[in-house]
């Protein structure tokens, strides 16, 4: 995994038949991948891809329910693209690179640039600890924060553009209908969208409201009707042993400890 700006090269010694990079950057920034030299045999059965986002054991992040473009098109193929496209920008701060290359000597240079992004959507955390304000402007869209650690997350804002009230999930309830609104996902993979809801909030509030999530992977994720400015301030940190082992003093309830 790659997190750090600069050029790189890859020569193959050996035939490498299925091998992938992953890019992050801070949750405030997008990637420019751009391709500086590349001699592979797109005839002979090579390939190099970049996927806008990240796969693992079969799961995408972002989710294609919250991703801009379909899943077709994150997908970009230098052996079909060759010239045409060799400047690349992710939409989040996380992206990769698929290759397959039969023949040693053969390989490919890029250089890896970090872009500004004034309103990020879509973010997996690099770090274990961290807060994070989430912004979304008048736009219809859903947004991801993903920790890929069992945390404690703490909410301490909250502001949508109407009033409702806070959730723990159940069948016949949630906040869904409100279009504006937030929720606690937990889960072993890395898709939001096969995740397990934990809880929703869709009640403007400025306090705490904080939970011990012993998941894998852990994900608050935004949805926006695109007809207010929704924001949501919130910190985390990874369980450690003595939360692990004094789940009582959760402020909430506990999710995903059987797991671990």
């Amino acid at each position: 995994m790659l997190s750090v700006e600069g050029q790189f090269t890859f020569t193959a010694e050996q035939p490498q038949l299925h091998c992938a990079t992953f890019f992050i950057a801070d949750p405030e920034e997008l990637i420019s991948i751009d391709y500086d030299f590349v001699n592979i045999d797109c005839q002979g059965g090579d390939f190099l891809k970049v996927f806008d986002g990240w796969i693992l054991k079969g799961e995408k992040f972002p989710s294609s329910l919250d991703h801009p473009l379909p899943t077709s098109e994150r997908y970009i193929d230098f052996c079909e693209s060759g010239n045409i496209q060799r400047s690349i920008r992710s939409s989040q701060n996380v992206a990769m690179i698929f290759f397959r290359i039969h023949e040693p000597g053969n390989g490919f240079t890029f250089t890896i640039k970090k872009i500004s992004n004034l309103f990020p959507c879509n973010v997996i955390s690099q770090t274990p600890t961290g807060s994070f304000t989430m912004v979304i402007p008048h736009q219809h869209r859903n947004c991801s924060f993903s920790i890929i650690y069992p945390v404690v997350i703490k909410i301490s804002d909250l502001i949508l553009g109407h009033l409702n009230s806070f959730h723990l999930k159940k069948p016949s309830t949630g906040c869904a209908g409100m279009g504006d609104f937030v929720e606690l996902l937990g889960g072993t993979g890395l898709d939001p969208s096969k995740m397990f809801p934990l809880a929703d909030l869709c009640q403007s509030f400025h306090g705490s409201a904080q939970m011990k999530i012993g998941c894998d992977n852990t994900v608050l994720r935004m949805v926006s009707s695109g007809k207010h400015i929704n924001r949501v301030s919130f910190e985390y940190h990874q369980l450690d042993q003595y939360e692990l082992e004094n789940r009582k003093e959760n402020s909430i309830e506990e999710f995903c400890f059987p797991s671990i």
